[in-house]
């Protein structure tokens, strides 16, 4: 039988049998060369420490460290021919170390193995991704603090069940996705120290007979010490499924924003008008401007939510240590970071560049009987009512106003008289929506003060 025939099985793709299965199935260099720089980082502080420790000869660790030099250059400009054979990017490296420094690239692997190698490649590259997301957050939330500063007197509608409720400002909106925000940035932040830990020089998954000095690799790598179990040194991907699950809990904060730019930006609301750099035309309606980056936003959430719960599946039926299913571990995380960082971005850029349409915020927030609780609670606090029978009287009141087709602040005190005849005139003092507002300034209430005393609080701890 020939081997076309022999091979019929497999498809037309892999024309040259088991074998090439076998290698695209066990190659992972088409993605974890993201890890190079890295990877690099690890092998010259590893050589660093064989040298200091007399299990390398200084000559052959320098060689290593020079030449790891020359490969992580020809990496990042382009020049390094990735080879699918080699499998990874430790092999990649490895054996073009070989070619630039001959037989000391062989030295390099001692004491050390694959599995400690990627857990601390990964780890440094989870890490570098935690701080860009702190960074991006950051900005993001400096973009909104202009925002609310700017509009902390504006009045708008607040809403729940997507309902006019009470009026807010439009600062004080901006400043609950402040909040939001702050809560993933110390996610993030308590996630880098849980990680800060080495796995370097765990080896295998034992440890090693070599007389190395892991706190050296842990300190010249940034890691506040090594892992102190080299079973779980190897072993554990948890400190990306925490990157991943906070990814994905700002991820839903960013997508919550988005589908309000979205309806905000719609021709039924007009709250606000998002630039051009961050909408599109539409092909055949000459009318339209379409949110596409909100929308893309709200989209990419669900990337980053597969991809924490890809992750758990891989990991959740491992025994312990090393099982080839964690080369699975990456390609999602990678994914991730990518669409987080991009989302952030592109976020910060909306709130930079939108403007608020102030006068449309302040006639919605008029409307919808949005002062019926500022009614209620004048019954109470003036007319000493129980908040159930005040509760009652402005709901009787509202039904009054929509019968006459208007709003509360339209009716006659005479109106008011009739369904209760103790409300005197005081209660169209605190009717209006700007009053509504100017009222609530209970500690973090929507009161213009409150909202610029929480701007001011948090300008201050961002520096």
């Amino acid at each position: 039988m020939s081997d076309t025939s022999s091979n019929a099985m497999w498809g037309g793709r892999f024309a040259a049998g088991p074998d090439a299965i076998m290698e695209a199935i066990n190659a992972s260099i088409g993605y974890d060369k993201r890890l190079a720089a890295q990877d690099i980082a690890g092998s010259r502080a590893h050589a660093a420490m064989l040298a200091a420790t007399g299990i390398l000869r200084d000559s052959d660790a320098e060689a290593i460290r020079e030449g790891l030099l020359t490969v992580l250059s020809e990496i990042e400009s382009g020049s390094f021919a990735f080879s699918t054979a080699l499998e990874d990017i430790h092999m990649n490296v490895e054996a073009r170390l070989k070619e630039i420094v001959g037989e000391p690239a062989g030295r390099l692997h001692t004491a050390r193995s694959r599995n400690d190698q990627v857990a601390t490649d990964f780890r440094l590259w989870v890490r570098d991704q935690i701080d860009a997301a702190i960074t991006g957050i950051e900005a993001l939330i400096r973009a909104l603090l202009t925002q609310a500063e700017a509009g902390a007197g504006w009045v708008m509608p607040g809403f729940t069940h997507l309902q006019t409720a009470q009026p807010v400002t439009w600062g004080h909106h901006m400043m609950a996705y402040v909040e939001m925000f702050s809560r993933d940035l110390s996610r993030f932040k308590d996630a880098r120290v849980r990680m800060n830990e080495s796995p370097l020089g765990a080896a295998a998954l034992a440890g090693t007979s070599f007389p190395i000095n892991r706190h050296m690799t842990a300190e010249a790598l940034g890691f506040d010490c090594p892992m102190a179990n080299s079973l779980d040194a190897v072993s554990a991907r948890d400190f990306a499924l925490e990157f991943l699950g906070a990814a994905s809990i700002c991820a839903m904060h960013l997508s919550r924003f988005a589908e309000e730019l979205v309806i905000w930006s719609s021709a039924q609301f007009r709250f606000v008008t998002l630039s051009d750099r961050f909408s599109t035309g539409s092909s055949i309606m000459p009318q339209k401007k379409n949110p596409d980056a909100a929308e893309l936003i709200r989209a990419k959430i669900g990337r980053i939510f597969g991809a924490n719960v890809a992750l758990m599946m891989v990991m959740k039926g491992l025994p312990l240590a090393y099982s080839k299913d964690m080369q699975e571990d990456k390609e999602q995380v990678f994914d991730a970071a990518d669409n987080l960082m991009l989302a952030l971005a592109a976020m910060e850029g909306m709130v930079k560049d939108m403007s608020a349409n102030r006068d449309k915020l302040a006639a919605a927030a008029g409307s919808g009987f949005s002062t019926a609780t500022d009614l209620a609670d004048w019954l109470v606090r003036v007319l000493d009512m129980p908040f159930r029978e005040a509760h009652h009287v402005t709901g009787a009141l509202v039904a009054l106003a929509e019968s006459k087709n208007c709003d509360l602040p339209d009716l006659t005190l005479d109106d008011m008289k009739s369904v209760h005849d103790a409300i005197t005139d005081e209660v169209f003092g605190v009717l209006g929506v700007d009053n509504s507002v100017a009222s609530r300034t209970s500690y973090g209430g929507t009161a213009p003060e409150q909202v610029r005393a929480q701007v001011a609080r948090w300008k201050e701890v961002l520096g």
